[in-house]
């Protein structure tokens, strides 16, 4: 089997690009990350950045662990990271992320904030993250539902996120699950989902022979929905191939 994967990012109608977007494949092994970087005057920029250079950094291509306990150690490191700079520059900055490590197949994923991953398998999405955000707390009482979580007027109200002293903690999805051909991830920011229907993204997906062609159906749709005014937007396709 072999990995593949595509990335992209734009900063929408924002004078500047606060998301971040890294992966590194090594073999059968990979780790796929995007950043959605809170606080403005492009100190936002410098949190997810710091972010995504710690998921990646020292990693030889071997987790050395449970990949689970891999991501919970290297986002709190993420955290650190970013908490240290706001000491360094006296301000405010946050970032949210959502990971991908595979392994040999192996595969777990996290995240922090309102980045989601989505997970495709048999031509089903199979699993999608769980916004850490006011909004979705809203869709999971009943009083709206998961697509009116894009226009939510709370949709922005993060409640967890990395550089946050008390509230950092990740999510981690670990399924014991081992990829096969045909699997496919789609990580991204929220500039990119809030325009997308889950099932555009399958559709999308069925459409496509590799991780570039799915990514540019997906953007199409999105370009064609956004009026100038949209935030940061970013993705990162990773397909298993034969």
């Amino acid at each position: 089997m072999r990995i593949e994967a595509f990335e992209y990012t734009n900063k929408g109608g924002r004078d500047y690009n606060e998301d971040a977007v890294i992966h590194s494949i090594k073999g059968a092994s990979g780790i796929f990350a995007v950043a959605d970087g809170l606080g403005g005057h492009q100190y936002g920029e410098v949190a997810s950045s710091a972010a995504c250079e710690t998921l990646v950094e020292d990693w030889d291509g071997s987790f050395g662990c449970d990949l689970a306990e891999w991501l919970k150690n290297k986002l709190a490191m993420a955290n650190q990271k970013i908490l240290q700079i706001q000491n360094e520059k006296k301000a405010t900055l946050k970032s949210t992320a959502v990971v991908l490590a595979i392994e040999e197949g192996r595969t777990a994923w996290a995240n922090v904030g309102d980045s989601r991953l989505y997970y495709i398998r048999d031509d089903e999405i199979v699993s999608v993250t769980n916004d850490h955000s006011v909004a979705f707390k809203k869709y999971k009482a009943g009083e709206i539902t998961r697509e009116q979580i894009a226009f939510d007027e709370d949709q922005s109200c993060l409640l967890r996120s990395l550089g946050n002293k008390d509230r950092n903690e990740p999510e981690i999805y670990d399924y014991n699950l081992y990829t096969k051909p045909g699997d496919a991830f789609l990580l991204c920011s929220d500039g990119v989902w809030e325009y997308l229907l889950d099932e555009e993204i399958l559709i999308d997906l069925l459409k496509a022979s590799d991780a570039r062609r799915w990514a540019e159906h997906l953007l199409l749709r999105i370009m064609d929905r956004i009026d100038g005014r949209n935030d940061n937007l970013s993705l990162l396709a990773v397909m298993i191939q034969p």
